[in-house]
């Protein structure tokens, strides 16, 4: 059996009550296939951390991440800690030192989330942004001068390499190529004359390689509109460090809320462990009151089985979020629910159980062949009763095996 070893850093404010859902949900998930497991070791750092140590994770901190092979993140910021310390020595640094250069933030509109677009609905608002995530507005490149003096001068820098720029619009050519959808660049050339028309060039360059996807280009400010008018538009987008983290946070609040917005920071390569987040924030003012939405932590959590290779659980649990949000039985405050963060997650771990049988079979491709036919079904399907459904039927020895004999 295949042992995931997974670093759990909860962080600050609600991040430990969402991480701790998803958690148990990533635990029922692999009791249910039973071909994989999870280990998860807990590290205690962030600001709470830092305030007891000065720092906001050990000084081998990186060292000692290297040996896993993910990286599940809560939330990190806390009241007297300046958010530039909480984000460069914890949270930017994984990012930088494990070159997770490739940001994915799915901005998706499910059945059931709330939606503040007049009209939208499932299906009106699907896409997925490829954000830089190593380099660009976010380089720490800059300098200082003449401090606390009549002449002061700040200089931010921003940095864009053409290997980093190459491979972020490569990764994004390749995702619109696989699932056979258009792809967007965002960037600010008429304005920004170097970081930008470099980033477009790039753009165009590697696009020629890929004739077989259709491209756009837009400007940031008109992106933004579109984004609210007429987010039919967006299927693949691929753009810089600092627009990625303003357009996908619009994202999410056109698609259900950041309770529902999570994000992974990948190293393609896997030389490095992934991180996989909720992307809200510590949301200190309810930290501690159960009100926390955990059903992002559930998303990242999607992400992070994605990312392993178990595509069908990582859909799966996409399903589930949209039939807890759909049933509106257990929700958080946020959703205009009353229940408490621990309450969602156990009804995420319970809905699986109520699947039908031919929901899952007609997903499933089976050749007519004219012989019996066995197709694999997910443990989660047999309960004590045996499997459900008009199409199947499922013996003892059958069990065992996860499948169903059709003919």
């Amino acid at each position: 059996m295949k042992t995931y070893k997974i670093a759990v850093i909860a962080g600050d404010g609600v991040g430990p009550e969402v991480l701790a859902e998803g958690i148990k949900v990533l635990n029922k998930v692999a009791e249910l296939d039973g071909t994989f497991a999870f280990e998860f070791t807990h590290f205690p750092w962030g600001c709470e951390y830092y305030l007891e140590t000065g720092k906001m994770m050990d000084d081998d901190g990186i060292e000692q991440l290297k040996k896993f092979d993910a990286i599940y993140l809560g939330a990190v910021g806390a009241p007297g800690v300046p958010d530039h310390i909480s984000l460069w020595d914890l949270l930017l640094r994984i990012r930088h030192d494990f070159d997770e250069y490739i940001n994915v933030r799915p901005v998706k509109l499910l059945d059931g989330a709330p939606c503040p677009l007049a009209g939208c609905k499932k299906g009106d608002i699907d896409m997925i942004v490829i954000r830089e995530n190593s380099e660009g507005e976010y380089a720490g490149a800059g300098a200082w001068l003449y401090k606390d003096q009549p002449n002061e001068v700040v200089l931010q820098t921003g940095v864009f390499s053409r290997k980093g720029t190459e491979r972020v619009i490569r990764y994004a050519y390749e995702l619109a190529r696989r699932e056979g959808k258009s792809l967007t660049s965002i960037s600010k050339g008429n304005a920004l004359n170097y970081s930008m028309v470099f980033w477009d060039q790039i753009f165009a360059e590697v696009g020629k390689e890929y004739p077989d996807v259709e491209t756009h280009s837009l400007l940031v400010d008109a992106a933004s509109m579109f984004f609210v008018k007429n987010p039919q538009r967006f299927e693949i987008v691929v753009t810089s460090n600092l627009f990625g983290d303003i357009l996908t946070d619009l994202g999410a609040a056109i698609s259900g809320g950041m309770g529902l917005a999570a994000g992974a920071n990948l190293n393609p390569e896997r030389k490095f462990p992934s991180m996989f987040e909720p992307i809200h924030g510590s949301a200190p003012d309810i930290a501690g009151q159960k009100k926390a939405n955990p059903l992002a932590s559930v998303w990242s959590a999607s992400q992070m089985l994605d990312f392993f290779g178990h595509e069908d659980w990582g859909a799966k649990l996409i399903d589930v979020i949209e039939t807890v949000m759909r049933e509106a039985k257990v929700l958080t405050p946020d959703m205009g629910g009353t229940a408490h963060t621990d309450e969602v997650g156990d009804e995420v771990v319970r809905v699986p159980r109520r699947w039908p049988l031919n929901a899952i079979l007609s997903e499933t491709p089976i050749l007519n062949t004219g012989a019996p036919r066995v197709v694999p079904v997910p443990r989660l399907l047999f309960h004590a009763g045996g499997a459900q459904g008009r199409e199947g039927h499922c013996a003892a020895g059958d069990r065992q095996k996860n499948t169903v004999i059709l003919g």
